[in-house]
């Protein structure tokens, strides 16, 4: 597993990337979906994941859908357009930044 000062600077890109490849998703699903496609190297715990779903809503890269479960409330993220140019801008830079540190 990575460290956390090392992740903390990609978790939206993370977050925008699954949005932008999925028509929407709910907080603990994307932690598990990260978790899955990383083979466990990533990990987005529930104290840093709300406070960035919120963050980036705030912003307008992410909507939110509250969906009622029974008696529970589901709150559903989908990516906005504004998400998505800023997904494949931040993608692209974190591209450059790799290839950057391969350099080194």
């Amino acid at each position: 597993m990575y460290s956390s000062q090392l992740l903390k600077g990609t978790y939206q890109t993370v977050i925008l990337k699954l949005l932008n490849e999925n028509k929407r998703m709910y907080g603990y699903e994307i932690s598990q979906r990260v978790k899955e496609e990383s083979n466990g190297e990533i990990q987005l715990p529930e104290g840093s994941l709300y406070p960035i779903l919120h963050k980036m809503t705030e912003e307008g890269f992410l909507k939110m859908e509250k969906v009622h479960i029974g008696r529970r409330v589901r709150r559903y993220y989908s990516i906005t357009t504004t998400g998505s140019s800023e997904a494949a801008v931040r993608m692209e830079e974190l591209e450059r930044f790799m290839s950057t540190m391969k350099l080194l």
